[in-house]
């Protein structure tokens, strides 16, 4: 079997609600990527990314179909979809600091190799370790506090009892937030915060000093990208867990986080961390160092939220409840496949179906689709 093509399908996907975090203004829509890998034995292969420029990537949404398109595609065409780990170096040797456009190809080569032989992904990745993956409801910033509560409280009429909450813009508000969500709730949820590297140290010790007192699971990236010494010292600082996410963007990235001690929790996202390929390597590096591993994904549709649950299937160990389903957990208004993951009491079954389980629905796609 070999490659014959790569297709690109830029799409436009609206929230359900204005999706607010720290890092910008209320966010009315998503634009996703989807990628085809073309065989000329008929198996057809799919992918999803996105251009998410705040997490370390340099690419635009046009540019990863220029980069897929131009780039890639002249690379790979003619090589067997079975070598993903030769695919995925080559594509990185030939064009680094592009994860992202390498995700989508990469986890499509594990689709069509599922394809193939009649099997689920996590099959071919060592086999079945869970069928069903608890989740986190993600909790976007809120004009006022009864809507967080309104929110949070759909959530957990949903089952769910893991929850994200986006923090960063104004420490009094995240403070009555987490105030507020731990006297409705009381210890019946896991509560974490996330500022997307929008606080400065000071700002952030104290913040986490003052929420201390109300059992936070993890603070995802309380400040800057680069500022592994901070986070460091954050550690040391504060009795809750820091976890790194748009720190790291490879092994080697992970590797540094490590060495300094600057995290004790690790966030994942196929998209941004390069694919399945690349994220499994992430998990393996990050339970040899004993850090908790939180398996997760930008906005994004059934697509990329397959992926994610099919290395989960696949992985021996502990993971914390992912807000990696964000699409179907609500934050998304739309879907592009014939039958979406759709959480159930907080979790949500692996799809069973052969490669990544789940097929594009043709309508949707022609009606979000922006390249025609």
């Amino acid at each position: 079997m070999k490659i014959t093509e790569l297709e690109t399908i830029p799409l436009r996907l609206p929230f359900a609600q204005p999706f607010k975090i720290s890092q910008g203004g209320d966010r009315e829509t998503i634009e996703t990527l989807i990628v085809r890998v073309h065989t000329d034995e008929g198996i057809v292969g799919i992918g999803e990314t996105q251009a998410w420029r705040r997490q370390g990537s340099a690419e635009l949404l046009w540019s990863l179909v220029h980069t897929i398109k131009d780039q890639f595609e002249p690379m790979i065409t003619g090589r067997s979809p079975f070598d993903v780990a030769g695919i995925v170096h080559a594509l990185n040797e030939a064009l680094d600091n592009t994860l992202y456009a390498q995700a989508a190809v990469a986890d499509a080569l594990y689709d069509i190799a599922g394809k193939a032989v009649g099997l689920p992904v996590h099959k071919l990745l060592g086999g079945e370790c869970r069928d069903r993956v608890r989740i986190a409801g993600l909790l976007a910033m809120k004009p006022t506090v009864a809507e967080l509560l309104e929110s949070a409280q759909a959530f957990y009429d949903r089952g769910f009892r893991h929850f994200g909450l986006k923090i960063g813009v104004d420490p009094r508000q995240d403070l009555a937030n987490v105030v507020a969500l731990r006297n409705h709730f009381g210890d019946r949820i896991v509560l974490r915060v996330d500022a997307n590297g929008a606080l400065s140290y000071d700002a952030a010790l104290s913040l986490l000093r003052k929420l201390e007192p109300y059992d936070i699971d993890a603070a995802e990236q309380p400040i800057a990208i680069w500022d592994l010494e901070g986070l460091a010292a954050l550690c040391r600082a504060t009795s809750i867990p820091i976890m790194a996410d748009e720190s790291v963007s490879t092994d080697h990235s992970l590797l540094e986080v490590i060495r300094r001690r600057a995290a004790t929790v690790v966030q994942t996202k196929i998209a941004k961390n390069g694919g399945m390929y690349r994220v499994w390597r992430l998990w393996a590096l990050a339970s040899a160092a004993g850090m908790r591993i939180y398996p997760g994904n930008h906005p994004s549709t059934s697509v990329a939220t397959a992926a994610v649950a099919q290395l989960c299937a696949a992985w021996p160990g502990a993971l914390m409840e992912g807000v990696f389903a964000v699409g179907v957990s609500g934050a998304l208004a739309a879907d592009v496949v014939t039958d979406p993951i759709v959480p159930v009491n907080g979790e949500i079954r692996v799809p069973p179906g052969p490669g990544l389980g789940v097929e594009l629905d043709p309508e949707a796609i022609d009606r979000f689709r922006i390249d025609r």
